[in-house]
């Protein structure tokens, strides 16, 4: 319900707030004094596209604020999730400012929000019909949607439309899948191509550097053996070697020790270096006893460095980070290789949402077979209520086959069938489609009748505004019209734009709008109305100038017996 609207510098508008009770209310007032605009503002605030040309002139920005109360608790729940975040209590307040630099800011509860998720807000909150707009009733799936809130099948049809998102999207996924399974497939060859190279070259960390050295080693092999056997002859195995002469030199040093005692110590220095030579001789022994040229394992070590050097240049990686790699082709083939079984399991989760969502069809149909007569009869006899007592109206159900083919058939939306209200307005001619036929004024009051026969049924939380839906109706009938206005605004606020004051007078409380000047500049004003300023606006709504005490009393006991629909 809209408990508060402000309107500043909007067209002819230039400071405008109004306080909305609950129930009917209606809005009066001459032609051009800027009813509509003010409807106008209030669809800005829900989300409806708006212009600098809007903007009042002399002024930088429109700005437009309504505080709207939802104390229900399934209003406040699909608020909170459309927000994605809580209410701060039962009021919301929505803001829309336009400026003159073209650009369109919305905030809801001070917090910043997209149009769009400004209309999904709007959508729960205000329900605007309105004789020159394109009316909703028109949409076959807003036809739909009344029929499921009237036969209580919104649970079920809300359902249907989740399973066939989710057959979409598991459609969707596959489509991916097979849009990447070449790409996937030439991945795995090269990835089974490179393990099988890696594995064929057995690396090993540090390799390369062993090989790099052991290469050195058989590259210098004859001089580190002629090395070897020389330094060993002449340290011990020839005549005259070192040992030989140090040997002679211990025996000589302990021959003189006798009569020099610190000889003794030379001695044993001198026996030392002999047994150092001797062990350091032995130590040359295999280089000199094996250590040959061996030109086929060299041959064979440079091959082996050539091949790990062109895999590091191939891959760009090192031996070590090439052995990392290794590891971590194993897991990437089970990925690659697991994506080809999930398009399988992908495969049989489609067709089991493709029977679920068949199934739950099939249980929405029957529901809506069951509805649409019952609501196709209710709506025509509030019809006959509204001056069209000879209207007939069908509400056709035409199958929406769901193919068999689980991967290729059309996805239907809202169910196993669409809905067409097939309107006869006059006797003798045959039921054509409501969207083909129905001239503004019927279009109207075949609103008015199916929001009359869904007032019980709808949510109580959404705020419902009729711009001028008594156009082209006399006053009988807006009598009728006020009469339907008012029992809906038992069970919600109705706002209504009206020239006649037979519709105004059932409204619980009543505003009039009005054009003055101020500052030699043209502004809207809006008032509400007490008791005896409805019965004067009332007065001059029937008679205009013209009006007497007769109008007068005429306008006070049509308030009077309108009251008690209130």
């Amino acid at each position: 319900m809209l408990r508060e609207l402000t309107v500043k510098n909007l067209a002819v508008i230039e400071d405008i707030r109004v306080e909305l009770e609950a129930g009917f209310c209606a809005w009066t007032g001459e032609t051009g004094a800027g009813k509509t605009l003010l409807l106008q503002a209030l669809g800005l605030i829900i989300g409806e596209r708006g212009s600098a040309e809007l903007i009042r002139e002399g002024a930088d920005e429109t700005t437009i604020s309504g505080r709207f109360e939802a104390p229900q608790p399934a209003v406040r729940a699909e608020l909170e999730e459309i927000l994605q975040s809580p209410l701060a209590d039962e009021h919301v307040l929505i803001t829309r400012r336009l400026t003159a630099a073209g650009r369109s800011l919305a905030y809801v509860d001070d917090m910043p929000v997209t149009l769009a998720t400004l209309r999904k807000i709007g959508g729960v909150l205000v329900d605007i019909h309105g004789q020159r707009e394109s009316q909703a009733l028109l949409d076959p799936a807003y036809q739909l949607r009344m029929l499921d809130i009237f036969g209580g099948q919104e649970e079920l049809s809300a359902e249907f439309r989740r399973q066939a998102e989710a057959l979409r999207e598991l459609r969707r996924q596959l489509a991916d899948r097979e849009a990447g399974k070449q790409q996937r497939q030439r991945e795995l060859n090269l990835l089974r191509f490179e393990r099988d190279e890696l594995d064929t070259a057995r690396l090993k960390s540090g390799e390369l550097k062993e090989l790099a050295q052991e290469r050195e080693k058989l590259q210098h092999a004859q001089g580190i053996y002629d090395f070897a056997t020389e330094a060993s002859n002449r340290l011990y195995d020839e005549d005259g070697a070192v040992f030989e002469i140090l040997r002679k030199l211990e025996r000589e040093a302990e021959r003189f020790a006798r009569f020099d005692p610190e000889l003794a110590e030379i001695a044993k220095r001198i026996a030392g270096l002999a047994v150092e030579t001797q062990d350091l001789a032995q130590s040359l022994r295999p280089w000199s006893d094996s250590l040959q040229a061996d030109p086929e394992r060299l041959e064979e070590v440079e091959t082996r460095i050539q091949m790990l050097r062109r895999l590091e240049t191939k891959y760009a990686r090192s031996v070590d980070e090439l052995i990392e790699y290794r590891k971590t082709l194993d897991a990437e083939e089970s990925r690659l290789t697991s994506a080809e079984e999930d398009r399988e399991a992908l495969s049989e989760k489609i067709q089991t949402a493709h029977r679920s969502l068949r199934d739950t069809g099939v249980k929405l149909s029957k529901e809506r077979t069951k509805s649409a007569k019952k609501f196709a009869t209710l709506v025509q006899k509030e019809l006959a209520d509204l001056s069209m007592p000879d209207a007939r109206l069908d509400a056709v159900l035409t199958p929406t086959p769901l193919g068999k083919d689980s991967l290729a058939c059309e996805i239907p939306s809202n169910g196993l069938e669409s809905l067409e209200l097939m309107l006869a307005a006059n006797p003798g001619e045959p039921p054509r489609p409501l969207r083909k036929v129905a001239s503004g004024g019927e279009m109207s009051r075949t609103m008015l009748a199916v929001k009359t026969v869904l007032a019980v049924r709808e949510q109580g939380g959404l705020m419902m505004v009729f711009d001028e839906i008594d156009s082209n109706v006399g006053g009988r009938l807006g009598d009728v019209l006020g009469a339907k206005l008012a029992a809906l605004g038992r069970t919600r606020q109705v706002v209504c734009v009206t020239h006649l004051p037979q519709v105004a007078c059932y409204a619980r409380s009543q505003w009039t709008i009005r054009k003055a000047k101020k500052a030699k500049r043209t502004t809207t004003t809006i008032e509400k109305l007490d008791s005896e300023a409805r019965i004067e606006e009332l007065s001059s709504m029937l008679r205009g100038a013209s009006r007497g005490e007769t109008t007068r009393k005429e306008a006070e006991a049509m308030l009077q017996a309108a009251s008690k629909k209130w």
